[in-house]
């Protein structure tokens, strides 16, 4: 008999905006009594909601129960800055660059995008919270512009597209001087990730039940049983959608990164505050720099996002010593590049959780027979988390494509140094990189 034991449930700072904007979702009720399933997914982000949609494809008389430990959408997948990413976003390299297979890796994060696209066509979810209008990363600094031509070079090599934008061009689509220069390129999608996921979830076949956190998972004969609080699901395959919470059931423990990275919502502008265009998007030419969003009306209001700070927390909570501080850089980031409207306060401010791991390389795959993981988005959770949902229910299904190949042949992800060394030294570096980039 196998048993896994959740050693501890999500815990999230500050309210998750992108949410909150759109007023209340649907509500889904909580399990309080023991069923049978033939697939329980752990998790409704886009990995476990991505998971059940491809289930549905390969299996339709499954029946499929999917546990949520809060909230549609107000989790992980509802604290990121809504960018799915078609292009090399290596977070740990100094220009995005990736070390690995380039090409590859672009295919798949545009096979995600392309399931995504049609999910949003199939459910009829808003195309406002799907916009395929692709996004810039954003210089200021003469080193950022270097990085930026550096990029630029490595995808002339990968033979992509891409648009070289001066300070008029900057200043014209986001109506902020602030910016040196930008690097256009086409292929990325900005979703309004909840809406996105709400919608995604609404258009399911599958039983979904919030509130209802998996305290444990333990095998009987080829059956698992999935516990929460106040019920159960008996099934033969189970999918952790969960991402870095995997470490909680004692999966890959010592093996992965958790990072917060905080971000921030303006009200509602007033009209006529802030020119350029109605809707953009800018990641930083420095990863360790400052993603902009500005979203419009059907999103969630006339609003800019403000997305900067990383903080080391194996523990795998955010403090609020941590969210005020990361509020204050924020604010200074903001009044930087909009000095109109400078001193205008954030309505909504949050911490979101990624996990990375040391080599890049997610926890994807069966760890024992119907046990699947779909976890460890390295940072990437819109297109890579709907990578892992898609490899992990093809695997269920005895499906065996490229994408499963890949997971199923990416390495281990390597121990890393004991606590509490590991954060005390990660921080140091966080801190170190965002000095360095602190213009971006």
């Amino acid at each position: 008999m196998s048993r896994y034991v959740a050693r501890r449930l999500p815990k999230h700072r500050g309210e998750a905006a992108w949410a909150s904007i759109l007023g209340a979702g649907p509500a889904y009720p909580r399990l309080e009594e023991e069923i049978m399933a033939d697939v329980v997914i752990v998790g409704a982000g886009f990995a476990g909601l991505s998971a059940a949609r491809r289930v549905a494809q390969l299996r339709p008389e499954a029946r499929v129960v999917v546990l949520e430990a809060g909230q549609i959408a107000e989790g992980a997948a509802g604290r990121n800055s809504g960018f799915m990413i078609d292009l090399p976003h290596e977070l740990t390299s100094h220009d995005y660059a990736g070390a690995g297979d380039d090409r590859a890796q672009i295919a798949m994060n545009r096979h995600a995008i392309a399931f995504a696209r049609d999910a949003v066509e199939e459910h009829g979810i808003r195309t406002d919270f799907f916009d395929p209008v692709g996004k810039v990363n954003g210089a200021v600094g003469e080193g950022a512009d270097s990085q930026n031509r550096s990029y630029a070079a490595h995808l002339d090599a990968l033979g992509e597209p891409y648009e070289w934008l001066d300070a008029q061009a900057m200043a014209e689509m986001t109506g902020s001087t602030y910016y040196r220069s930008g690097l256009y390129t086409p292929g990325t999608a900005m979703l309004q990730p909840a809406g996105y996921i709400r919608g995604l979830a609404a258009g399911l076949s599958a039983a979904i039940h919030e509130h209802s956190p998996v305290i444990s998972i333990k095998r009987i004969g080829h059956i698992w049983r999935v516990q929460v609080p106040k019920g159960g699901v008996a099934a033969p395959q189970v999918i952790l959608a969960t991402n870095g919470h995997v470490e909680s059931f004692s999966i890959a423990t010592g093996r992965l990164m958790h990072v917060f990275l905080y971000a921030a919502f303006t009200p509602v502008l007033p009209e006529g505050a802030v020119g350029g265009a109605a809707r953009w998007g800018i990641t930083p030419s420095d990863p360790m720099g400052t993603s902009m969003r500005r979203i419009d009306g059907p999103q969630g209001g006339d609003r800019i996002l403000t997305r900067t700070v990383a903080t080391l927390r194996s523990g795998m909570k955010a403090s609020e010593a941590d969210l005020a501080r990361a509020t204050a850089i924020q604010q200074a980031k903001f009044d930087a590049r909009f000095p109109e409207l400078a001193g205008l306060k954030p309505e909504y401010t949050w911490a979101g959780h990624l996990c990375l791991s040391r080599n890049g390389a997610s926890v994807t795959g069966e760890v024992e027979e119907g046990l699947f993981t779909a976890c460890v988005q390295n940072g990437l959770g819109t297109a890579r988390g709907t990578l892992t949902g898609i490899a992990a229910a093809e695997m269920a299904c005895g499906i065996a494509t490229e994408l499963t190949a890949h997971f199923q042949e990416e390495v281990v992800p390597p121990r890393l140094p004991p606590q509490p060394f590991r954060d005390a030294v990660g921080n140091a570096v966080i801190r170190w990189k965002e000095r360095r980039a602190e213009l971006e």
